[in-house]
Protein backbone atom coordinates (compact mmCIF):
# COMPACT_ATOMS: atom_id res chain seq x y z
CA UNK A 1 0.00 0.00 0.00
CA UNK A 2 2.87 2.33 0.86
CA UNK A 3 4.54 1.70 -2.49
CA UNK A 4 1.28 2.34 -4.29
CA UNK A 5 0.93 5.73 -2.58
CA UNK A 6 4.48 6.64 -3.54
CA UNK A 7 3.79 5.71 -7.17
CA UNK A 8 0.59 7.76 -7.17
CA UNK A 9 2.47 10.74 -5.73
CA UNK A 10 5.06 10.40 -8.45
CA UNK A 11 2.33 10.24 -11.10
CA UNK A 12 0.67 13.38 -9.72
CA UNK A 13 4.00 15.22 -9.80
CA UNK A 14 4.64 14.19 -13.41
CA UNK A 15 1.09 15.22 -14.32
CA UNK A 16 1.74 18.66 -12.84
CA UNK A 17 4.92 19.03 -14.88
CA UNK A 18 3.19 17.86 -18.06
CA UNK A 19 0.29 20.28 -17.43
CA UNK A 20 2.69 23.21 -17.06
CA UNK A 21 4.49 22.28 -20.27
CA UNK A 22 1.23 21.84 -22.18
CA UNK A 23 -0.55 24.99 -21.00
CA UNK A 24 2.13 27.54 -20.06
CA UNK A 25 4.00 29.16 -22.92
CA UNK A 26 6.71 30.57 -20.66
CA UNK A 27 7.33 27.11 -19.23
CA UNK A 28 7.89 25.77 -22.74
CA UNK A 29 10.24 28.66 -23.47
CA UNK A 30 12.25 28.03 -20.31
CA UNK A 31 12.37 24.31 -21.09
CA UNK A 32 13.59 24.99 -24.65
CA UNK A 33 16.21 27.41 -23.36
CA UNK A 34 17.36 24.77 -20.86
CA UNK A 35 17.83 22.24 -23.66
CA UNK A 36 19.83 24.77 -25.69
CA UNK A 37 22.05 25.62 -22.72
CA UNK A 38 22.67 21.95 -21.90
CA UNK A 39 23.45 21.33 -25.55
CA UNK A 40 25.98 24.17 -25.46
CA UNK A 41 27.45 22.58 -22.32
CA UNK A 42 27.97 19.33 -24.20
CA UNK A 43 29.46 21.20 -27.14
CA UNK A 44 32.01 22.95 -24.90
CA UNK A 45 32.54 19.81 -22.78
CA UNK A 46 32.07 21.60 -19.48
CA UNK A 47 33.22 19.96 -16.24
CA UNK A 48 31.14 18.43 -13.47
CA UNK A 49 31.15 21.56 -11.31
CA UNK A 50 29.92 23.79 -14.13
CA UNK A 51 27.30 21.22 -15.10
CA UNK A 52 25.98 21.19 -11.53
CA UNK A 53 25.82 25.02 -11.56
CA UNK A 54 23.82 24.98 -14.78
CA UNK A 55 21.47 22.26 -13.49
CA UNK A 56 20.81 24.19 -10.30
CA UNK A 57 20.10 27.38 -12.26
CA UNK A 58 17.79 25.56 -14.68
CA UNK A 59 15.99 23.79 -11.83
CA UNK A 60 15.40 27.08 -10.00
CA UNK A 61 13.88 28.69 -13.10
CA UNK A 62 11.57 25.74 -13.82
CA UNK A 63 10.52 25.49 -10.15
CA UNK A 64 9.77 29.22 -10.01
CA UNK A 65 7.69 29.00 -13.19
CA UNK A 66 5.69 26.07 -11.77
CA UNK A 67 5.12 27.88 -8.46
CA UNK A 68 4.02 30.91 -10.49
CA UNK A 69 1.54 28.74 -12.39
CA UNK A 70 0.23 27.22 -9.15
CA UNK A 71 -0.29 30.63 -7.56
CA UNK A 72 -2.06 31.98 -10.64
CA UNK A 73 -4.43 29.01 -10.83
CA UNK A 74 -5.20 29.13 -7.10
CA UNK A 75 -5.98 32.85 -7.32
CA UNK A 76 -8.17 32.36 -10.39
CA UNK A 77 -10.07 29.63 -8.51
CA UNK A 78 -11.06 31.87 -5.60
CA UNK A 79 -11.03 35.37 -7.13
CA UNK A 80 -13.66 35.89 -9.80
CA UNK A 81 -13.36 39.69 -10.02
CA UNK A 82 -10.42 42.05 -10.18
CA UNK A 83 -8.72 42.56 -6.84
CA UNK A 84 -5.58 44.58 -6.21
CA UNK A 85 -4.09 41.99 -3.84
CA UNK A 86 -4.60 39.22 -6.39
CA UNK A 87 -2.67 41.29 -8.90
CA UNK A 88 0.10 41.90 -6.35
CA UNK A 89 0.36 38.15 -5.65
CA UNK A 90 0.59 37.32 -9.35
CA UNK A 91 3.14 40.06 -9.97
CA UNK A 92 5.26 38.90 -7.03
CA UNK A 93 5.22 35.32 -8.34
CA UNK A 94 6.22 36.54 -11.80
CA UNK A 95 8.96 38.61 -10.18
CA UNK A 96 10.34 35.44 -8.58
CA UNK A 97 10.59 33.88 -12.02
CA UNK A 98 12.42 36.96 -13.29
CA UNK A 99 14.93 36.81 -10.41
CA UNK A 100 15.71 33.15 -11.09
CA UNK A 101 16.01 33.85 -14.83
CA UNK A 102 18.52 36.65 -14.17
CA UNK A 103 20.42 34.32 -11.86
CA UNK A 104 20.50 31.74 -14.66
CA UNK A 105 21.93 34.33 -17.04
CA UNK A 106 24.72 35.13 -14.58
CA UNK A 107 25.50 31.43 -14.11
CA UNK A 108 25.57 30.88 -17.88
CA UNK A 109 27.91 33.85 -18.26
CA UNK A 110 30.29 32.54 -15.59
CA UNK A 111 30.27 29.02 -17.05
CA UNK A 112 30.54 29.81 -20.76
CA UNK A 113 32.70 32.94 -20.85
CA UNK A 114 36.01 31.06 -20.30
CA UNK A 115 35.06 28.69 -23.15
CA UNK A 116 34.16 31.59 -25.43
CA UNK A 117 37.45 33.25 -24.51
CA UNK A 118 39.35 30.11 -25.48
CA UNK A 119 37.87 30.14 -28.99
CA UNK A 120 38.57 33.75 -29.82
CA UNK A 121 37.91 36.20 -27.00
CA UNK A 122 41.55 36.86 -26.12
CA UNK A 123 42.10 40.36 -27.46
CA UNK A 124 44.73 41.71 -25.10
CA UNK A 125 42.26 43.78 -23.06
CA UNK A 126 41.94 43.60 -19.32
CA UNK A 127 40.20 40.50 -18.05
CA UNK A 128 37.81 42.61 -15.96
CA UNK A 129 36.60 44.69 -18.91
CA UNK A 130 34.04 42.19 -20.32
CA UNK A 131 32.42 41.55 -16.94
CA UNK A 132 32.35 45.28 -16.13
CA UNK A 133 30.85 46.18 -19.51
CA UNK A 134 28.24 43.40 -19.28
CA UNK A 135 27.23 44.32 -15.74
CA UNK A 136 27.05 48.02 -16.61
CA UNK A 137 24.92 47.22 -19.66
CA UNK A 138 22.42 45.16 -17.67
CA UNK A 139 22.15 47.77 -14.91
CA UNK A 140 21.72 50.62 -17.40
CA UNK A 141 19.06 48.73 -19.37
CA UNK A 142 17.19 47.89 -16.15
CA UNK A 143 17.32 51.51 -14.95
CA UNK A 144 16.16 52.88 -18.30
CA UNK A 145 13.36 50.31 -18.43
CA UNK A 146 12.10 51.18 -14.95
CA UNK A 147 12.39 54.91 -15.68
CA UNK A 148 10.42 54.47 -18.90
CA UNK A 149 7.68 52.47 -17.22
CA UNK A 150 7.45 54.98 -14.36
CA UNK A 151 7.27 57.88 -16.81
CA UNK A 152 4.48 56.27 -18.82
CA UNK A 153 2.41 55.43 -15.72
CA UNK A 154 3.04 58.77 -13.99
CA UNK A 155 -0.21 60.51 -13.19
CA UNK A 156 -2.35 57.71 -14.63
CA UNK A 157 -1.89 54.96 -12.04
CA UNK A 158 -1.65 52.44 -14.88
CA UNK A 159 1.21 50.08 -15.51
CA UNK A 160 3.71 51.43 -18.00
CA UNK A 161 3.44 49.80 -21.43
CA UNK A 162 6.24 51.67 -23.14
CA UNK A 163 8.50 48.65 -23.51
CA UNK A 164 9.14 45.08 -22.40
CA UNK A 165 11.80 44.95 -19.70
CA UNK A 166 12.37 41.20 -20.08
CA UNK A 167 12.89 41.58 -23.81
CA UNK A 168 15.31 44.46 -23.23
CA UNK A 169 17.40 42.38 -20.81
CA UNK A 170 17.31 39.34 -23.09
CA UNK A 171 18.63 41.33 -26.05
CA UNK A 172 21.17 43.04 -23.82
CA UNK A 173 22.51 39.61 -22.86
CA UNK A 174 22.43 38.40 -26.45
CA UNK A 175 24.27 41.49 -27.67
CA UNK A 176 26.90 41.12 -24.94
CA UNK A 177 27.54 37.48 -25.83
CA UNK A 178 27.74 38.34 -29.53
CA UNK A 179 30.23 41.15 -29.01
CA UNK A 180 32.33 39.11 -26.60
CA UNK A 181 32.56 36.05 -28.80
CA UNK A 182 32.55 37.37 -32.33
CA UNK A 183 31.44 33.85 -33.23
CA UNK A 184 28.56 33.24 -35.63
CA UNK A 185 27.29 30.13 -33.80
CA UNK A 186 27.28 31.90 -30.44
CA UNK A 187 25.57 34.94 -31.96
CA UNK A 188 22.89 32.70 -33.50
CA UNK A 189 22.21 30.93 -30.18
CA UNK A 190 22.11 34.26 -28.32
CA UNK A 191 19.64 35.70 -30.85
CA UNK A 192 17.47 32.58 -30.67
CA UNK A 193 17.27 32.79 -26.86
CA UNK A 194 16.46 36.52 -26.98
CA UNK A 195 13.72 35.91 -29.56
CA UNK A 196 12.27 33.14 -27.36
CA UNK A 197 11.98 35.62 -24.49
CA UNK A 198 10.43 38.23 -26.79
CA UNK A 199 7.93 35.69 -28.13
CA UNK A 200 6.97 34.80 -24.56
CA UNK A 201 5.96 38.42 -23.95
CA UNK A 202 3.26 38.31 -26.63
CA UNK A 203 -0.19 38.06 -25.08
CA UNK A 204 -3.08 40.05 -23.62
CA UNK A 205 -0.98 41.25 -20.66
CA UNK A 206 2.09 42.11 -22.73
CA UNK A 207 3.30 45.58 -23.74
CA UNK A 208 2.32 44.74 -27.31
CA UNK A 209 4.46 44.30 -30.40
CA UNK A 210 5.63 47.93 -30.32
CA UNK A 211 6.72 47.60 -26.68
CA UNK A 212 8.58 44.36 -27.42
CA UNK A 213 10.39 45.91 -30.39
CA UNK A 214 11.25 48.98 -28.30
CA UNK A 215 12.66 46.72 -25.56
CA UNK A 216 14.74 44.77 -28.06
CA UNK A 217 16.16 47.98 -29.56
CA UNK A 218 16.89 49.41 -26.12
CA UNK A 219 18.75 46.32 -24.95
CA UNK A 220 20.71 46.02 -28.19
CA UNK A 221 21.80 49.63 -28.66
CA UNK A 222 22.53 50.39 -24.99
CA UNK A 223 24.72 47.29 -24.67
CA UNK A 224 26.51 48.00 -27.95
CA UNK A 225 27.14 51.58 -26.82
CA UNK A 226 28.51 50.50 -23.43
CA UNK A 227 30.87 47.97 -25.02
CA UNK A 228 31.99 50.59 -27.53
CA UNK A 229 32.75 53.07 -24.74
CA UNK A 230 34.62 50.31 -22.89
CA UNK A 231 36.82 49.91 -25.97
CA UNK A 232 35.62 46.39 -26.78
Amino acid sequence: MGLEKILHSFQYAVAGLVYALKTQRNMRIHFTAALIVLGAGLYFRIGTRDLVLLLFAITLVLMAEMFNTSIEKAIDLFVQEYHHLAKVAKNAAAGAVLVTALNALVVAYVVFYPRLESIGLSTGRGRGAPLLATTASFLLVMLLTMAGKAWVSMGTGKKGRLLSGRTALAFAGGTALTMLSGDFLVATIALALALLVAHGRLGPESPGLAGIITGALLGTFVTAAVFKLAGW
